[in-house]
């Protein structure tokens, strides 16, 4: 998968001449659409990190903030949770199936999922080996007819097949979409009926859940979720994500020895207040989700500028914070010439054009999206 130039946080530092806005530098117009990995942290989750950064705590979670992190979940989840903070998706991911799965097991997942395409093989290292079977969808989103289809395919190959264990689904898919509440829980629901637990990848969580306009309780454990890894990089924090485990008895038994597994991977922070600062800040008054909430709509802007292009083609609804459109090929050079910033992606076979992603943050203002627009159009 090959970038445009990409134009960083620092760069934009080094070119602005304005003052700042909201505790954010105000600069030149802002063109990287790489990634809401590119935006730099927001301002809430920095003072809450520089109120944490005072005297001397416990260290290894034995601080006040690390302690209130249970509850504090358990409050915005309407649920009984374990929550574990890890720096990244990746760890969240592999950490979470490693206590669900055996080694000789199989998680069943998309064949887009993030854990299939772009973990680099962390999942099955922290499995010891399972493996990840995958699923075909138009979009992302898994049917339960090719859920079923995968199910009795494994349990027909008896011995020669690793057993499936886990299922782990995506909320937002890895192409922008959302599952409906009432097709997250058929899902689980069929996978509850195999006895697996079910492990949801919500690193844009909070931009579904704004998208369905439902409660996290709806969009997680009501569903039928056992173990969620929770996004935080991408919606405002500096590096935090976690393991939440809905305490059921699915989960019971990978409870149990859960923070081994995160010591041993080396992913026990000593100052772990730190972590903890940050997840807490973006539950505060709903920061996660207000910071999502205006990402998607900054998405939207995009969709609807590009409906009036001629030349684009949408081949998903954008219903998070993703925007994929293909593109002439001489436009998608003009924009990266001009100092756009996003992901190329392989473009359907016997298309014309070139398949682009656009990833609008909570960083990203109206002016930004409309200069893109008027790049576009010119």
């Amino acid at each position: 998968m090959t970038t445009g130039s990409h134009f960083s946080y620092a760069d934009e530092q080094a070119v602005t001449a304005a003052g700042t806005e909201d505790g954010l530098v105000t600069d030149e117009i802002r063109k990287n659409f790489a990634s809401d990995n590119v935006s730099p942290a927001c301002p809430a989750v920095m003072e809450a990190m520089m109120r944490a950064n005072e005297g001397c705590v416990g260290s290894y979670g034995d601080d006040i903030l690390s302690r209130s992190l249970n509850a504090r979940f358990g409050e915005v989840f309407e649920a009984e949770v374990a929550v574990f903070p890890v720096v990244t998706g990746t760890a969240a991911n592999s950490l979470a199936l490693s206590a669900l799965v055996a080694p000789y097991g199989a998680v069943l997942c998309d064949q887009s999922a993030h854990i299939s395409n772009d973990e680099g093989g962390a999942p099955e290292f922290f499995m010891h080996g399972a493996k990840l079977v995958t699923l075909p969808s138009a979009d992302g989103r898994m049917s339960p007819e090719a859920l079923l289809t995968g199910l009795q395919a494994n349990a027909q190959g008896g011995i020669l097949k690793p057993p499936i264990q886990a299922l782990s689904l995506t909320q937002a898919t890895e192409w922008g979409t959302v599952y409906a509440l009432k097709d997250l829980s058929a899902l689980c629901g069929l996978a509850h009926e195999q006895d697996l637990p079910v492990h949801l990848d919500g690193s844009r969580l909070s931009n579904a859940i704004a998208h369905l306009g439902c409660t996290p309780a709806e969009a997680t454990w009501k569903a039928g979720v056992d173990v969620l890894s929770f996004g935080g990089t991408k919606c405002g924090a500096l590096a935090a994500e976690a393991v939440v485990f809905f305490v059921n008895e699915r989960t019971r038994p990978a409870l149990k020895d859960f923070e081994r597994r995160i010591k041993r991977s080396g992913h026990l922070w000593s100052k772990a207040r730190f972590l903890s600062a940050q997840l807490l800040a973006l539950l505060e008054d709903g920061l996660w989700l207000k910071n999502s909430t205006h990402a998607n709509a900054m998405a939207q802007r995009i969709v609807e500028g590009l409906r009036r292009h001629a030349g684009a083609q949408l081949p998903f609804e954008t219903q998070g914070n993703e925007v994929f459109v293909i593109l002439p090929d001489l436009l998608v050079k003009e924009l990266e010439a001009a100092g756009y910033a996003f992901y190329r992606w392989p473009t359907p076979e016997g298309v014309s054009g070139t398949l682009i992603r656009l990833v609008p943050s909570f960083y990203t203002r109206e002016q930004d999206v409309d200069a893109l627009l008027a790049e576009i159009a010119a």
